[in-house]
């Protein structure tokens, strides 16, 4: 942490003393932002092995009072695979309470035909919904209990989260609500306002833990004695176009795009990609939104990732 606030008349980080400034660690956890998306899309793989949800059904069988999504036949694979046809996001944080927060996202019809690439995050909300119906268990539990538990992540958990990196001195008009400076407290105002654990946003982690997570998906679904997934339902999760994991998109996998990379960025400063052909990962974990928030520029993720590219040879086919 450098800055205790952002001065919008000089346009400058207010630092603070020398003293007072916390330096980054290797175990310093991050506001992961939407790799949140990647967790909760492993949760439902999970689901979908069990034989609890259906990867075709329609959204509507399992949360009928979701009246839009039911009236247009949208499917777990559309929320997966960001085909619902959902606008990127809704202002819920506007909203006065949780029941109206719900309301809004249950009225909200598709702006485009479903089957159509459109990324949103109210993809990720409505799978959250979905998988707390199908399990009785809200979704933090799920991760845990699924995912974080049994790989050993212990630093990887949705907020409050004391010693993480800070991020924003949030207040608009740049951002989308004033909660000044944060520093474990999840950046995502949508996710704030859902009392931070939400589908697409939320969770936060160090780059060790996140190593885990990479190598358990990179090894079939294992990490030493645990098994989160099966191989052929991380197969399913990692082929094109991938299941909440993006597949072979240069602007930030750079070189490592087009020999089915797959991963995610996260608007914190995050980015998680893994090379199957290498049997290699990147994690990059930032704050590039501290003191304040800026224009996206993915250029140092694709640099890096090309860097990692050149540096490790593919293995013979």
């Amino acid at each position: 942490m450098r800055y205790v606030a952002h001065d919008p008349h000089t346009g400058e980080g207010v630092e603070l003393p020398a003293h007072a400034r916390v330096p980054m660690t290797v175990d310093t956890p991050f506001d992961l932002a939407s790799l949140t998306k990647l967790f909760t899309s492993v949760a439902a793989v999970q689901q979908i092995e069990r034989g609890t949800l259906g990867i075709d059904a329609r959204v509507g069988a399992y949360l009928p009072e979701f009246h839009a999504a039911a009236r247009h036949d949208l499917t777990v694979r559309h929320l997966l695979t960001h085909t619902s046809g959902l606008r990127p996001e809704l202002p819920l944080y506007d909203c006065a309470d949780d029941t109206e927060r719900l309301a809004l996202l249950r009225a909200e019809e598709p702006a485009g035909a479903p089957g159509t690439y459109r990324y949103s995050d109210l993809n990720m909300l409505l799978l959250q919904h979905v998988l707390e119906r199908v399990t009785g268990r809200p979704l933090d539990v799920l991760v845990r209990d699924g995912i974080t538990r049994p790989l050993g992540m212990t630093s990887t958990r949705f907020g409050p989260c004391p010693g993480a990196a800070a991020t924003e001195d949030q207040r608009r008009p740049w951002a989308k609500a004033d909660r000044g400076m944060l520093r474990g407290q999840v950046h995502d105002e949508n996710a704030w306002a859902l009392g931070g654990v939400a589908g697409h946003a939320g969770l936060f982690a160090t780059a060790p833990d996140l190593a885990v997570f990479c190598r358990a998906l990179l090894t079939g679904g294992s990490y030493g004695p645990a098994r989160i997934l099966g191989p052929d339902f991380v197969e399913l999760l990692l082929t094109p176009p991938g299941l909440g994991f993006a597949m072979d998109q240069p602007w930030f996998m750079g070189e490592l795009a087009g020999r089915g990379a797959a991963g995610h960025t996260g608007f914190t400063g995050t980015s998680l990609v893994l090379d199957r052909a290498t049997d290699t990962f990147l994690v990059l974990l930032a704050n590039t939104v501290h003191p304040r928030r800026r224009p996206p520029d993915s250029r140092p993720r694709a640099a890096a990732a090309t860097r990692m590219a050149r540096a490790v040879r593919t293995r013979p086919s």
